[in-house]
């Protein structure tokens, strides 16, 4: 059973179940809240840090391993997310906000074999413009886990990703990712040939 107050750790980031986030943690209350939770082998909660406030949706985090420690207590970690949850109430009292969370569970509603086909072609293909290779973390990825992948992957918007991670079907997720996903990648493909026809020339881009 998880917990139902957690600390939290805001930050301009939406981390998503699967996904792996290094972080740099430097601040006394985010270094004694690593601390608890290696000894306590439990997970605390990521959320978007936005100009009002804090997202209600986050993810926790598990804590996979200290991958650098430093001398003035500064440390380097390595999480992967976990459980989704909502923020029913914040306590800000202390230097570390905690939150009381109710975890989120899936609808049952598969996904369209359809759409899922054309999000697995249309993120390898924003993939491979984007980073100048084919994805290679497709094989072996569970179906239900497509959605989380491809948004965990891809350098989308924040706020698009925050909505995907409030989203709770995958047949809802990956609908939304295909909808986005065919609206970026014209854009992308306009940028690859234009950084092609800048090389053939010898103009590079600024």
């Amino acid at each position: 059973m998880r917990p139902e107050r957690i600390p939290l750790f805001p930050l301009n980031v939406v981390l998503l179940p699967g996904a792996e986030l290094p972080l740099h943690i430097f601040e006394p209350r985010y270094r004694q809240m690593v601390k608890d939770c290696l000894e306590e082998k439990s997970e605390f909660g990521m959320i978007l840090s936005l100009d009002k406030g804090v997202a209600r949706v986050g993810c926790t985090a598990e804590i996979m391993q200290v991958t650098k420690r430093y001398e003035n207590g500064r440390m380097d970690i390595l999480t992967v997310g976990r459980a989704p949850f909502r923020v029913v109430e914040l306590f800000t009292e202390d230097p570390l906000l905690e939150g009381h969370v109710d975890y989120l569970e899936d609808r049952e509603n598969p996904a369209n074999p359809s759409i899922q086909r054309e999000l697995v072609e249309l993120f390898e293909a924003c993939h491979t413009l984007i980073f100048d290779d084919y994805p290679k973390n497709l094989e072996g990825a569970a179906t239900e886990d497509l959605s989380y992948l491809v948004a965990a992957t891809l350098p989308m918007d924040l706020l698009w990703k925050q909505q995907i991670l409030e989203l709770r079907s995958e047949a809802d997720r990956q609908e939304r990712l295909v909808a986005y996903l065919r609206e970026w990648a014209p854009h992308l493909q306009k940028k690859e040939a234009k950084r092609q026809r800048a090389g053939a020339n010898g103009h590079g881009l600024n």
